[in-house]
């Protein structure tokens, strides 16, 4: 199905884990969520492995079983990002041909130190807010230990606007978000499209893989929300369809903190060790019973 449109109408959406580690509670909730959100047969697995130096074919397998194991169920083949480097070369060339990338070679201490002056140091998804150190330089410059980036100014001059926008579905009705220039110039700026060693990004590559799949819903963390201004500036500038989004919540320990790979206690294959059922996990990221979509929107935070 990878590269084929849903039919008008159809909601299509994926989960997209990184085979970086064990899926945990917050995997199961996200995975489960965009399986309840789509319409039959069209939700759809991505391995997300660009980053070479993590992944692990056992961690991948590990994810497969836990998905399976949750009754979940997708069409093959899987679309892997480690297969589609030509498809980000692709895009990242085509922004380069409209003059809106430049190569970076920055470091993280050449930026914090860049940003010690008291009047500096916003911070944007990534981290810290660039600079723009490297602003001035073209891509005849490239170097195999650089980065590329985005000019954010210059993208939103291409398209001849001040502002950009989505549609959230996570709480009814839905609701458009906007981001304007100036603000996304302040608070996020000149992102990275393709990291040293990788020849993509995070940001690049979901972008260009959601079109190649049709998905016509994301389902995501409400932590990736100002991430989505960064894809629907990507969508508008690549002339790809903009799909609606669905910022759901987190699944959070205790103390409140967002669960992550490190919390190897709360992995799937542990419950599943220890006896658990499919229905247990929903009940205990408050899911509830399969067919009932209701507390996929809901806005409270469940703690485990």
């Amino acid at each position: 199905m990878a590269g084929h449109g849903p039919r008008a109408g159809v909601i299509r959406t994926r989960f997209a884990p990184s085979p970086t580690g064990p899926l945990h509670l917050g995997h199961a909730f996200a995975a489960l969520t965009a399986a309840r959100l789509a319409d039959p047969g069209q939700f759809l697995l991505r391995i997300e492995d660009i980053d070479r130096s993590r992944c692990r074919p056992q961690w991948e397998s590990a994810i497969v079983d836990d998905l399976r194991w949750l009754g979940l169920d997708w069409p093959q083949p899987v679309m892997r990002q480690s297969e589609r480097l030509p498809a980000y070369r692709a895009a990242l060339d085509r922004l380069a041909a409209l003059g809106l990338v430049y190569p970076c070679r920055c470091r993280r201490a050449d930026i914090a130190a860049a940003l010690s002056a008291p009047q500096e140091g916003a911070t944007g998804p990534d981290g810290p807010v660039y600079p723009g150190t490297c602003r001035g330089r073209s891509m005849a410059e490239a170097g195999p230990d650089d980065a590329i980036r985005l000019n954010v100014a210059d993208a939103f001059a291409h398209l001849g606007t001040d502002r950009i926008a989505f549609c959230d579905r996570a709480h009814a009705p839905a609701t458009q978000h906007g981001l304007m220039a100036d603000d996304f110039i302040a608070g996020i700026g000149d992102v990275v499209l393709a990291r040293r060693g990788m020849g993509t990004s995070y940001h690049l590559s979901v972008v260009v893989d959601d079109a190649a799949q049709g998905i016509t819903l994301v389902t995501r963390g409400e932590d990736l929300f100002e991430s989505t201004h960064i894809h629907v500036l990507l969508q508008a500038l690549l002339n790809l369809p903009q799909p609606e989004y669905h910022h759901h919540r987190l699944i959070r320990d205790a103390g409140g903190k967002r669960l992550a790979k490190r919390d190897d206690a709360r992995a799937l294959s542990l419950y599943r060790a220890q006896g658990a059922t499919p229905a247990d996990i929903a009940a205990m990221v408050g899911l509830q019973p399969s067919g009932d979509k209701s507390s996929t929107s809901a806005p409270d935070r469940t703690a485990v």
